[in-house]
């Protein structure tokens, strides 16, 4: 099976990644798991080659400078999104499936009401947090495309690489690619204000520089959307707090308070029949309660208040752990495993009332 075929068989197959190694089977995930495809190995310069034949010549140079890179590659089934990296001295790459149509809400099983209402503010920042394949690219680019359907905006996005393609709807949508149409996260969002953009969307929040501009966009009166590499909501907030200087801390959680509208956070279920994930979400809004708990830094109270914040539309974990439970789309024990507090949950899934 050459690569053509292999790329082929990903995406009917419902595959969400595949892992090139020099000397090794390829490897897939599907449904979470990794699975050797026990096809023939790759040579180091059979790798090589494919991966140049992904890249651009100034990708190339950047390649050979930093031995890592991110890019997306199209063919006609799908696009995916590729890391090229560099292990004992060979290439290796790493290929996930980015579906070529936008999927709404509704169809990714995702809170609908909650997202809308998010999507309905007008400026402050909205955060879709989980770990790495959870999820959280899908979900920002189907707010996206919520925005680009049903409001008339101008929205910028700045992506490393540029994964699912928007086209213009009711909005206009610029996508930049850093490396591409501009140097870094943090230089597009120096200018970003001088470009008349009504919502801006951030990649990823990786680094204090990026997490910095982003508050100080949604400070200027624009709708922000980015994703942040966390478990749950309570550890997004820290995250950004912590990544300023201990001096600017009590500052930058007033600013928190001021302009975080709500935080999205998912993790990714096998269903009980093993054929597919569906996510399970956590869902912090920033009610005038949970703005004060910020500002005063009682962050670790914030998980209780979301456990009883259900008529605003919030919800914990293990609240919608359960919900997916009880209605037989996920395992008990696969619930547990993702469960924030075991404990509590079984006792949950029991029928008995807990302190949330």
């Amino acid at each position: 099976m050459d690569i053509r075929e292999l790329l082929q068989f990903m995406v009917k197959q419902n595959i969400s990644d595949i892992h090139f190694k020099a000397g090794s089977a390829p490897l897939i995930r599907l449904c979470g798991h990794l699975i050797s495809t026990q096809q023939e190995a790759f040579s180091a310069q059979a790798l090589k080659d494919l991966a140049e034949s992904m890249m651009n010549e100034a990708q190339k140079k950047r390649f050979l400078e930093e031995s890592e890179l991110d890019i997306s590659f199209s063919n006609a089934l799908s696009r995916f999104r590729v890391n090229i990296y560099r292990q004992k001295g060979t290439v290796a790459l790493t290929l996930r499936v980015i579906p070529l149509e936008l999927k709404s809400f509704e169809q990714l099983n995702l809170p609908v009401n909650i997202l809308q209402k998010l999507c309905g503010f007008s400026s402050g920042l909205i955060l879709i947090s989980g770990v790495t394949g959870a999820g959280k690219t899908t979900t920002l680019n189907a707010m996206v495309n919520y925005l680009n359907e049903h409001f008339a905006y101008n929205i910028i996005a700045i992506e490393d690489p540029v994964e699912f393609f928007h086209k213009d709807k009711k909005s206009s949508v610029s996508q930049r690619e850093v490396g591409v149409d501009t140097a870094s996260f943090a230089s597009a969002l120096k200018y970003i204000l001088r470009q008349d953009p009504d919502a801006i969307v951030i990649g990823e929040m990786r680094d204090p520089e990026t997490i910095a501009a982003a508050v100080v966009a949604a400070e200027t009166g624009h709708l922000v959307l980015s994703t942040i590499h966390t478990m749950d909501a309570v550890h997004t907030i820290q995250r950004i707090v912590d990544s300023y200087p201990a001096g600017q801390q009590t500052q930058t959680r007033l600013a928190l308070a001021s302009v975080l509208r709500g935080v999205v956070a998912q993790k990714l279920i096998a269903t009980t029949d093993g054929q597919d994930r569906i996510p399970c979400t956590e869902v912090m809004v920033m009610t005038p309660y949970i703005r004060q708990l910020v500002t005063d830094g009682k962050i670790n109270d914030i998980y209780t208040a979301m456990g009883r914040g259900q008529n605003e539309g919030m919800i914990t974990f293990d609240q919608d752990l359960l919900r997916a439970c009880k209605e037989g789309k996920i395992s008990k024990e696969a619930a547990l495993l993702e469960s924030s507090r075991p404990d509590n949950f079984l006792s949950m899934l029991q029928g008995i009332s807990v302190k949330a």
